[in-house]
């Protein structure tokens, strides 16, 4: 029964925080171990984190609960020079924690049943207003921000996932495993009031406050090891079918509809001698099959309206075909390092780089949410207590990245016009274990 507790507040708080990501908007990691060491996970089973991970895990990771919390903060920054709106500004609402718990029960040997709640990811931004002059964004508008909206600009997406999960071994040294994937998202967007001209929708466009949405999808995976030393995994998620966001169907592509991708990883560890472990893992996520994140937001497919009225064409804002952030596939490669000093702790290591999903053209619509970090480095250790309960620590930056590009076809800026997005990360986590 405190179990149960933990993971209804762990989950709870997973909706009062953004979750954020570094790989596109996926996290580099889920549990303190696997950010240790870049997010290789997909061949370790040393913690319950398997429903994010690979849920075939669970049928070695033994009788245990893990419960964590990081400390986020992503620096974000968004530029205009040249042409005739020119200005700079930087997000604040830079410090966020995600909490995350996982929790495993072996059945008998070859059943193991268990739960893990984590923040999949997220975009958030949040620009002051005012950087352009009154009535340079049209006769008799008030002073405005970077995208000639009223107010604040900015985005705020939090996805938090429940992943019951059921592992088998098929032999003592190879398991396979399921986790039905069951997704909560919150979204709200402020000062877009330009773009109502392309939004098919312009009522449900932006400043519409939080609306969320509930999905499903399943993650499956298979674990074996192959000898004393070394040991393999693999996991595929489908892509998560959400409802879609009503007060936003003017802004999404489909109506308001926002899912969340395949994924797919494959991973090794070799424990390459008794106190030295190394893991790396090739993760594959598939934005394209999300249309409201895929498609792109720099083609001419909409014909604008007159101020208050519906843009025309399914290409515009909310439309069948509409205009998105314009990400792609991404790889992703981690590789990461395990040492146990003693029996008392253990250090890790490791290095993430991960392809940019954001091309050029698409630097405009992308100041809401610039994913644009590929390379990571990460720490951290585990302190096993006399009782055989852990404390794990990790941390990771994300060094800067930027991408420039030229005006949005629908926000002509001027002649000789240049935007520039840039995002930073750091974040800090800690983790409590219980062996049972």
């Amino acid at each position: 029964m405190k179990l149960n507790r933990i993971a209804l507040a762990v989950a709870l708080a997973g909706l009062s925080v953004g979750a954020h990501a570094t790989n596109g908007y996926f996290s580099h990691g889920y549990g303190m171990k696997a950010k240790g060491m870049a997010g290789a996970s997909t061949a370790t089973h040393d913690d319950a984190f398997f429903g994010a991970n690979n849920p075939a895990a669970a049928a070695f990771a033994g009788n245990r609960a893990d419960l964590g919390v990081d400390l986020f903060s992503p620096i974000r920054e968004f530029t205009r020079t040249g042409g005739f709106l020119p200005g700079n500004v930087e997000s604040d609402s830079n410090y966020h924690f995600i909490p995350e718990f996982g929790f495993n029960r072996v059945m008998n040997e070859n059943l193991a049943l268990g739960v893990t709640v984590y923040g999949n990811g997220g975009m958030n931004t949040d620009y002051a207003g005012g950087q352009i002059p009154a009535g340079f964004c049209g006769p008799g508008t008030p002073a405005s921000n970077m995208l000639c909206g009223v107010g604040r600009l900015g985005v705020d997406l939090m996805q938090l996932i429940v992943a019951p999960t059921a592992a088998y071994k098929v032999n003592p040294n190879h398991s396979i495993g399921i986790s039905p994937l069951i997704g909560y998202q919150r979204f709200a967007a402020e000062g877009l009031q330009a773009f109502a001209a392309i939004s098919s929708s312009p009522a449900n466009l932006t400043n519409n406050g939080h609306d969320d949405a509930f999905g499903y999808g399943v993650r499956v995976g298979y674990m074996g090891k192959i000898s004393p030393t070394v040991t393999i995994g693999a996991a595929y998620a489908s892509k998560m079918d959400f409802d879609e966001f009503d007060d936003y169907r003017g802004l999404f592509a489909e109506q308001g509809d926002f899912d969340i991708p395949e994924n797919f990883n494959l991973g090794v560890a070799w424990q390459a001698t008794p106190a030295v472990k190394l893991a790396l893992d090739y993760q594959r996520i598939n934005y394209s099959g999300v249309d409201s994140v895929a498609n792109i937001s720099n083609m001419p497919g909409c014909l604008p309206a007159p101020p208050f009225g519906p843009g025309v064409g399914a290409g515009c804002l909310g439309g069948a075909s509409g205009i998105g952030f314009g990400w792609n596939d991404i790889n992703v490669w981690k590789l990461g390092v395990e040492y146990k000093y003693n029996k008392a702790w253990t250090f890790r290591a490791g290095y993430n780089h991960g392809d940019n999903p954001i091309d050029s053209p698409d630097v405009v619509f992308n100041a809401l949410a610039p994913g644009v970090i590929t390379d990571h480095v990460t720490l951290g250790f585990t302190h096993t207590l006399a009782s055989g309960d852990e404390v794990t620590m990790s941390y990771m930056h994300g060094f800067s990245n930027d991408v420039n590009g030229p005006d949005n076809v629908y926000f002509p800026t001027g002649p000789g016009a240049s935007n520039k997005i840039e995002m930073y990360q750091n974040a800090i986590g800690i983790q409590y274990s219980w062996k049972m």
